[in-house]
């Protein structure tokens, strides 16, 4: 179970051809905006952390898009998380080489378990954040990949404890139920696999209203809080959510 250190914000961008986009369940995919202008807002509105997730570098079995991660990484001031496409350690290289203080594996991580090991050796664990896509299939939590296309019979509990053994610094665990959806997030799942591993949770999928992330951080002992369509599409500030939070005896970064 983690410390009770500070709980974090951290807007996503989900990068589609060089545009921010959201979806619902991982479908239904809509335009959000410029990632390099929202990334530069979020920054200046007190974000803690950003990520930006090349979500069809896999299915596309082609690289992130890294001249655009220069660009992002060039206008912020805040650590900054990239993944998509991450198939072997030179792709990790490219991705810090151009401004990303941390790299997010998903799929790769599942079918060679071993780079997460690598990643971590060379570049530290610290850098290297395992993405676990999941969903509530027959009262089980599975792993999902390929952008939420794949299933697999792997539990996500399972999963999540394999990749803290294998050297991961962070999970970053999205709820393919929640996902776009703006019903909350799910809790069960989040306490579960936060009170289990000894690494930091970031949970993402289902942030509607600011009370969820009240009801995350009160109910689960995540870290962080990843949120995309709440933030592009202007019903919230990551200033307004902290204060709020803040309100509501949360302690999150100023």
């Amino acid at each position: 179970m983690q410390a009770m250190l500070k709980k974090r914000i951290i807007p996503c961008l989900d990068i589609k051809d060089g545009r921010t986009v959201k979806g619902v369940n991982f479908i239904d995919i809509r335009d959000a905006g410029d990632p390099v202008e929202l990334a530069k807002r979020y920054a200046k509105e007190g974000a803690d952390e950003l990520a930006f997730l090349d979500i069809t570098a896999t299915v596309e079995k082609r690289r992130t898009l890294t001249a655009l991660v220069e660009k992002i990484a060039a206008e912020i001031n805040i650590p900054f998380t990239a993944g998509g496409g991450i198939n072997d350690i030179e792709d990790v290289a490219m991705l810090l080489n151009a401004g990303a203080d941390k790299v997010t594996i998903n799929s790769s991580a599942v079918r060679f378990p071993d780079l997460i090991s690598e990643v971590a050796r060379r570049f530290g664990s610290q850098c290297v954040v395992v993405a676990i896509d999941t969903r509530l299939v027959n009262d089980d939590w599975l792993v999902y990949l390929d952008g939420g296309r794949t299933q697999t019979q792997l539990r996500t509990i399972d999963w999540a404890l394999r990749a803290e053994q294998m050297g991961a610094g962070e999970i970053l665990l999205t709820s393919m139920n929640g996902d776009g959806t703006r019903r909350g997030f799910s809790l069960e799942i989040t306490a579960t696999v936060s009170d289990l591993l000894n690494i930091p949770v970031i949970a993402s999928g289902g942030a509607g209203r600011m009370e969820h992330f009240r009801e995350l951080f009160s109910q689960t002992s995540c870290s962080a809080a990843l949120a995309a369509s709440i933030f592009h599409f202007g019903e919230i500030s990551v200033n307004q959510l902290k204060k709020y939070l803040s309100i509501n005896n949360i302690e999150v970064r100023c």
